[in-house]
């Protein structure tokens, strides 16, 4: 075996303490050690004289010990160690705390480099605690230096030693998994030197060349999984359906589809005419009608006598979508059941029965569909809303309970385009760009408390005109952070001081499934004026009524989340609104906040969300599609993405010509990478 994975024990000075220490960072290995990479550099190659230090700024200065270290206890279990230092500009002394063992290490009369900051003492100018070494040595001074994410007990010094004897250890030993053909063609530097330099850079020209060749060797090996993937599921055989006329299932619908929904609908119906299942991501704005769509696909695979799953993140949007569901596709004698974890047992028991029969049809749910108890008599396609809000492991899990069944997948939260192109790689997407007719932009504003009365005026007038309001707050509880509004305190006030006369309900998360939906269905059925709500209303949820919308301390939300939050309003055809509120004086929140009130296209919205935040305001982990990477950037390194997704494809067309050693090394990145084993290089 090669000695990368040997233990972290084999170093010099690695004992059992320092073994355990680095085992909670995850370093068990000599590769996890050359994996681990620092997040930023200290430029110390440039030295100053002692009278050149400015306060607050670290630097690099030789000196010469002109003093006697002399330790004191200046209270219990604390020691400070003095000793003096000078050059032929200035004197300066040292401090160090619980540091005694320094005096054996700093000898009188012998010269050292330095480096550190300037801090103000009680006696004067005085630098506490600099690293040190003697002159020449060139370990942590007259370099660059890398600095390490650390935990107790591993220092930063110690980490850039133990980096450096696993770098010597391993010579030779890396396998290079870019193929020379592909790092001539990218410029891309050997994995050898990559790693020697990002550890122990020369300079930060070599260094950044370093960095792209780390951030490439990610994106390619996430690129050829994903095309691997694709490949995968395009050799598994699936029997075409019998071509399925619409127009009577088109017929039926009580308004017209738009051009986006029509083609659509012409993607999943060719997919299906294939010989291989689909493995489709309807991707669209919210409001954009992406549910008929998924409705003609239902409607498809029973007229070809299989069964559907149609999984919802939330038991509201379960219901929602069941209660459309049902009159709709009735009307052809196709049977829709609701299966989520609130159903009474018996009426659970009854609709598993069917689902296990081939009686229900279709089978709209929560994540209570993939329980180990429900069995389908011949699942054959599989679509989950809101596909981001599910782990990987659910959606295979429901996939699972057919013989690979087709697998249409719905987005209304907007995906940057070039984020979508590392989430979505191995899916056939279509865009649904265009919102149903008689559909109107929503007017968004942004508002301070000093607006409060206004906005009252504002919420009164709306339901004066027989209309609804959501009032979305972040919190749903009182907290110590008196400026959030909680919904519990925020609705009580709305009902018994401000609107007493109103119909004033409260939704939160917190709250059992039978009490939201009745909530729910209340609101719907336009017997409240005003719901008060935590962001469980923020996907899917149907009130055409509803036409205004406000978001108390919106600085708190994502602008994607702000944006499906809005969407809950202007369903209907009457104008709508949303008023965002916040205290915030900070003038880059706000200048968030108002690309909001500029657009009502979800993309662009996306766009500025990544280039604020970056990809983890669509993605909260791994387990929701995007990986973990250690070097690559989604937000700064896309151009490398691009390079590595075309290196990938030749790769894949050619890559015989790698040796063994290197396609092992890149499956073993691949399982890394995603989990499993289901990703085989042949």
């Amino acid at each position: 075996m090669s000695v990368l994975f040997d233990p972290v024990d084999t170093l010099k000075g690695i004992g059992a303490v320092r073994s355990k220490q680095l085992a909670g960072m995850g370093i068990c290995t000599l590769y996890d050690l050359l994996s681990y990479f620092p997040r930023s550099y200290e430029d110390r190659t440039v030295f100053t004289s002692i009278a050149s230090l400015e306060p607050d700024v670290r630097g690099c200065f030789r000196a010469m010990v002109v003093s006697h270290p002399q330790t004191a206890r200046i209270k219990k279990g604390m020691e400070i160690t003095k000793v003096s230092v000078s050059d032929d500009t200035k004197k300066l002394t040292l401090v160090f705390f619980n540091q005694s063992y320094i005096s054996k290490q700093l000898e009188y009369g012998q010269e050292y480099a330095f480096y550190g900051k300037l801090d103000a003492g009680y006696t004067g100018l005085q630098m506490a605690s600099p690293s040190f070494e003697p002159l020449g040595k060139n370990e942590i001074t007259g370099r660059i230096f890398p600095i390490y994410p650390l935990s107790a007990g591993i220092s930063n010094k110690i980490m850039s030693g133990i980096v450096i004897q696993s770098l010597d250890a391993c010579r030779g030993e890396l396998p290079d998994i870019v193929p020379t053909s592909l790092r001539s063609l990218n410029g891309l530097d050997d994995v050898q030197t990559a790693y020697d330099t990002v550890h122990y850079p020369p300079n930060f020209p070599a260094l950044d060349r370093a960095k792209n060749r780390l951030v490439f060797e990610e994106f390619f090996v996430f690129s050829v999984a994903l095309n691997l993937m694709k490949s995968a599921r395009t050799s598994i055989f699936h029997s075409p359906y019998e071509m399925v006329n619409l127009d009577p299932f088109y017929g039926a619908l009580p308004f017209s589809l738009t051009n986006a929904q029509r083609c659509a609908t012409e993607d999943i119906v060719s997919d299906f005419s294939q010989n291989k299942p689909m493995n489709r991501l309807i991707q669209g704005d919210v409001g954009s009608g992406k549910t008929m769509v998924a409705a003609a696909a239902i409607y498809c695979a029973v007229k070809n006598g299989q069964q559907v799953a149609f999984m919802a993140p939330t038991s509201i949007l379960a219901q929602q979508h069941a209660k459309s569901l049902k009159p709709l596709l009735g009307q052809f004698g196709i049977t829709v059941e609701l299966l989520t974890s609130s159903l009474k047992a018996g009426e659970k028991k009854r609709v598993k029965s069917a689902i296990a029969s081939g009686e229900a049809s279709v089978v709209v749910g929560t994540h209570a569909l993939i329980s180990e108890d429900v069995l389908f008599h011949n699942l054959d396609l599989v679509i989950a809303d809101e596909q981001h809000r599910f782990g990987v492991a659910q959606r295979t899990a429901l996939s699972a309970k057919g013989a690979h069944p087709h697998l249409l997948v719905m987005s209304a939260t907007p995906i940057p385009r070039t984020l979508s192109l590392m989430v979505y790689g191995d899916l056939d997407v279509s865009v649904m760009g265009e919102l149903p007719s008689g559909r109107q932009p929503i007017d968004t504003f942004l508002m301070g408390e000093s607006m409060r009365a206004r906005i009252n005026a504002f919420i009164r007038k709306q339901v004066d005109a027989h209309n609804q309001v959501f009032i979305v707050c972040p919190a749903v509880e009182e907290s110590e952070n008196e400026t959030l509004k909680s919904a519990q305190m925020w609705s009580e006030a709305l009902q018994e001081i401000i609107f007493p006369d109103l119909d004033v309900a409260l939704l939160h998360g917190q709250m059992k499934g039978l009490e939201k939906e009745a909530i729910m269905d209340k609101f719907v059925l336009g017997k409240t004026d005003i719901l008060v709500a935590t962001t469980v209303i923020e996907v899917g949820v149907d009130v055409p009524n509803a036409t205004l919308m406000v978001i108390e301390n919106a600085e708190r939300f994502g602008l994607s989340q702000l944006h499906q939050l809005r969407g809950r309003v202007g369903r209907g055809t009457d104008k709508s609104y949303c008023i965002l509120m916040t205290q915030s004086r900070n003038e880059e929140t706000r200048q968030r906040l108002n690309a909001l009130v500029g657009t009502n296209d979800g993309f662009k919205i996306a766009d500025e969300d990544l280039r604020l935040r970056g990809p983890g305001d669509f993605f909260g982990s791994r387990q929701h599609g995007l990986p973990v990477f250690k070097v690559a950037n989604l937000t700064t390194d896309l151009e490398t993405l691009r390079q590595a997704q075309i290196a990938a494809a030749q790769y894949l067309q050619s890559h015989d010509s790698s040796d063994d050693f290197s396609k092992k090394a890149l499956q073993a990145r691949i399982h890394a990478l995603f989990g499993g084993d289901e990703v085989p290089i042949s």
